[in-house]
């Protein structure tokens, strides 16, 4: 009998660990990078839009841009309500936001690109770019998220993404100065205040003359 109890407690044990909460991940933010600066290579990636074509990341050189692992069925999703309202108060500014849509965490992102596109434009009003969706853990991460998370992009910024709406900043050269916790809303003091900074910090010439 004990033996059971040992085993199931231990069985328990590992269950909590493999469904992580969201939030395990603290804040972390850098200084927006001065000019002048050679891109850091986080935007050096192509990827495919939600519905299908190829889209180059360089094309946003110059912008500061946050990139988001999303999901439909979570209980962040809601944050996509804050997204659009971020996106939209700094869009004519610089800023731009990038969902990536992904299914690593309890199959909550289980729907077609299709499904998702619709579930985003008629639920959330979604206007900023939404890509494929993707896998931002495991053995077939996504290059991107290799970069972000395996310490390319900074050391301070590694490890692995905890749950949906993990949230990377990367600053008008390309680099990533921020990562923040799923439950750190878009509109949190700390976020808002990292992506004015960004955007108030001029860029290299490379990345003013991509903008």
């Amino acid at each position: 009998m004990v033996r059971k109890l040992l085993a199931f407690a231990v069985a328990a044990g590992v269950g909590v660990v493999a469904l992580a909460k969201p939030g395990d991940v603290k804040d972390t933010v850098k200084e927006p990078t001065k000019m002048p600066a050679k891109s850091g290579g986080a935007l050096d990636f192509t990827v495919k839009t939600i519905d299908g074509q190829e889209k180059k990341l360089s094309d946003y050189h110059g912008k500061v841009v946050l990139l988001v692992n999303v999901a439909s069925k979570c209980g962040l999703t809601p944050q996509y309500t804050a997204l659009e309202s971020t996106y939209e108060k700094y869009k004519d500014k610089g800023f731009v936001i990038i969902g990536f849509p992904a299914n690593n965490f309890g199959s909550q992102e289980p729907g077609t690109n299709e499904e998702i596109r619709q579930f985003c434009t008629s639920k959330y009003n979604v206007t900023f770019p939404m890509m494929s969706k993707i896998s931002v853990k495991g053995g077939d991460k996504h290059p991107l998220y290799k970069f972000l998370t395996e310490g390319k992009a900074g050391e301070d910024f590694a490890g692995d993404i905890e749950w949906n709406f993990a949230k990377f900043l990367v600053d008008r050269n390309g680099n990533v100065i921020a990562r923040f916790a799923s439950k750190t809303t878009p509109d949190s003091p700390q976020l808002t205040a990292a992506v004015e900074k960004a955007l108030a910090a001029e860029p290299s010439k490379a990345a003013a003359r991509a903008e």
